[in-house]
């Protein structure tokens, strides 16, 4: 599977065309966003060095008007 963690803009396009459509997108790196890792799993970062600890609180996945924040 392939992950994409803490893309908000134009970075995702450059991701997109380097390694594919992502299989899951997440907002940050949080504890639920590590458990969604497998081994084997393929992992791109937006920013942040790639062996970064999760945070210990949760993002949220969508914000009141319904929109990935």
């Amino acid at each position: 599977m392939l992950h994409f963690v803490w893309f908000r803009g134009d970075e995702y396009y450059t991701a997109v065309r380097m390694f594919g459509v992502p299989d899951f997108i997440h907002i940050g790196f949080d504890l639920r966003a590590r458990r969604d890792i497998a081994p084997g799993d393929t992992v791109v970062f937006a920013k942040g060095e790639w062996d970064q600890e999760p945070r210990k609180f949760s993002f949220n996945d969508i914000n009141e008007e319904g929109y990935f924040t």
